[in-house]
């Protein structure tokens, strides 16, 4: 390895991408859910707990809630949100997240790892995507069961609600949630690229907790003097409220006028943080000067 591998890769990812068919990478990644499932299931006690563990997480998660709404109404005066209408965005909470810490989470956490051994340089002499292949290539099942529970608990809040949604809704509910998730890992793929200048960013890294957890609350709970400006900043410049805030109001109620304009717009906030993560993770990598360097 030498500092000519940048230009390497380069050359290898524009062939690569002239040749390659998306059916190709649906292969691979296919391929990569499959020996994911093996590993899993070669410990099956530390899958059945991981799983056991995760949903008794959930169900403590949604008994606190329960507690809650126990001496109030609704989350906010006016919000809109009551009891049920809650439990529909937790449940949306739950289907964005368990998706990226199923596909994403534990790729992303390891890339600092590879950049140290040097497990990169092989993921960038593969004739394949090497932010596809650093992002996909471990799959974590336990995590998908959150999404079993969350399918569960959005169709007992609708009942509960009394609201059946139409098809336009349903339509684009998975199109929203997809957009959530396409925000939530552009911000991760991002600050676990830092780790090729930095070295070591564990502490940023973890800003991604600390910002995500914004996401986790109706956006009408921030307004006021403190709350507005954190409205403002995390649904316009970085638009955390809008990866769940969206698709729950779609499943829950008819959007008013302000709603369908923040819809159309996380529409094109989510390709924009997929273009500027991918440009970012470009440059970090032209950066990269392999582990023999």
């Amino acid at each position: 390895m030498n500092s000519e591998l940048p230009t390497r890769y380069e050359i290898r990812t524009e062939r690569a991408s002239a040749r390659s068919a998306p059916s190709r990478y649906g292969a691979v990644f296919l391929m990569f859910a499959r020996n994911s499932l093996v590993r899993d299931m070669t410990f099956r006690a530390n899958f059945i707990i991981e799983v056991i563990s995760a949903l008794s997480w959930m169900s403590m998660y949604l008994g606190f809630y329960i507690l809650i709404f126990e001496y109030t109404p609704s989350i906010g005066a006016g919000t809109g949100w009551g009891k049920y209408q809650f439990f529909a965005f937790l449940a949306t909470t739950l289907f964005v997240n368990s998706i990226v810490e199923a596909f994403f989470m534990p790729n992303t956490e390891e890339l600092s790892e590879l950049i140290r051994s040097g497990g990169l340089d092989f993921a960038l002499l593969k004739p394949i995507d090497t932010q596809f292949l650093v992002s996909l290539q471990r799959v974590d099942w336990s995590s998908l069961a959150n999404f079993l529970f969350a399918a569960c608990l959005l169709g007992y809040s609708l009942l509960k609600i009394g609201h059946v949604p139409g098809w336009p809704q349903l339509l684009l509910y998975p199109l929203y949630v997809g957009c959530g998730v396409g925000m939530l890992y552009s911000l991760m793929i991002t600050l676990a690229a830092t780790s090729i200048w930095l070295g070591r960013n564990q502490t940023l890294y973890d800003f991604w907790f600390y910002i995500t957890n914004f996401s986790r609350y109706p956006r009408e709970i921030y307004s006021g003097t403190y709350g507005t400006p954190l409205n403002i900043a995390f649904t316009y410049i970085l638009p955390v409220l809008l990866v769940v805030n969206v698709p729950a109001w779609l499943m829950v109620r008819p959007l008013n006028a302000e709603e369908w304009s923040l819809a159309v717009y996380a529409l094109v906030a989510t390709a924009a943080c997929l273009a500027l993560s991918r440009w970012v993770f470009g440059r970090a990598l032209l950066s990269y000067r392999s582990a023999s360097s």
